[in-house]
């Protein structure tokens, strides 16, 4: 089969042959048709998670993808050979596998059926940011009619992230690029902030003066760059990448926690069935041939991605 991967530690991905993985107890092999890339993606290819969970090589790129059912292990009851399903490569050790490539081999308990009204490219685009954005999302708790601070809304993490708190009835207020603005705004946000104009914390609170009542962010890797002082006292934050600081956030009288999105079928299965109804809009921005898909990786690299960049593996 054809897949991305990176034949050895320290080399850039490349696209070649590499052996059909045959399943084994509890996996699920798919005829992959489309592979959503993620910033993890991008973190996995550099080797930064290696001193966490061994990796091995070659390593196949990706995380998440849509396909048919080619094979099913021993052990699972709910996909059959020839299922359109969903499914998520969840992080475990040794990490090798991947879904961008012809085939994937995944874990039954992260693979559901996809619903008929939803395609291959929107299906693959769901799993991991989806996920990621429920988790954050739940961690602040909005209440209707409470205002929540989206930093770096501009992404695929965040264009879930926006629908999901609007769908509670929060006031969303967005951190993007000027050109995401129309986006962003049809997607649920009620006010984006210009992040390139530098002074993000005060366009906030010039439009609101009294506070935010949470804070989810998507960009900080550190409590020094969570945008606190625009969290009214008793707020809640929410970070992605660990920034959650437990004692900085009590200093400054809010609570909060780091979120780790879990792409289970429980997770993906009630997305994957909004989406399918309307009431979640999957926003494919790019989608790539497998050829290109190394360019999709750049991009996420770059901090330039706008919503989610899917590669199209088959017809």
């Amino acid at each position: 089969m054809r897949a991305l991967n990176v034949p050895a530690a320290g080399e850039q991905p490349q696209l070649s042959e590499l052996p059909t993985p045959e399943p084994t107890r509890g996996t699920v092999l798919i005829k992959v048709k489309a592979a959503g890339l993620n910033a993890l993606d991008n973190v996995l290819v550099a080797g930064y998670m290696a001193q966490m969970m061994p990796h091995e090589y070659p390593l196949v790129v990706g995380r998440d993808a849509a396909g048919v059912v080619e094979a099913v292990g021993e052990g699972v009851d709910r996909i059959q050979v020839g299922d359109e399903v969903i499914g998520h490569m969840l992080l475990a050790p040794p990490i090798q596998a991947g879904t961008v490539a012809e085939y994937a081999l995944l874990p039954a308990a992260a693979v559901t059926p996809k619903p008929a009204d939803l395609s291959f490219t929107q299906a693959a685009a769901l799993p991991l940011s989806g996920a990621a954005a429920l988790a954050a999302v739940e961690a602040v708790a909005p209440q209707a009619g409470q205002t929540v601070l989206v930093i770096g809304a501009g992404g695929g993490v965040g264009s879930y992230a926006v629908q999901l708190l609007a769908a509670r009835g929060a006031t969303v207020v967005a951190t993007a690029a000027p050109s995401d603005t129309e986006r962003l705004k049809t997607l649920g946000a009620t006010t984006v902030v210009d992040y390139t104009d530098g002074d993000v914390a005060g366009q906030v609170r010039a439009a609101h003066p009294d506070g935010v009542d949470a804070l989810i962010d998507l960009v900080a890797q550190d409590s020094a760059g969570l945008t606190l002082d625009v969290v009214r006292k008793g707020g809640k934050v929410a970070s992605t990448l660990g920034a959650a600081d437990e004692e900085t956030l009590a200093s400054a009288g809010l609570s909060g926690a780091n979120v780790n999105a879990g792409p289970v079928r429980e997770i993906i299965a009630p997305l994957a069935e909004q989406a399918a109804a309307g009431s979640l809009t999957v926003d494919v921005t790019t989608v790539l041939p497998l050829e290109r898909a190394a360019e999709g990786l750049a991009t996420l690299a770059s901090g330039s991605a706008r919503g989610k960049i899917v590669v199209a593996v088959a017809d």
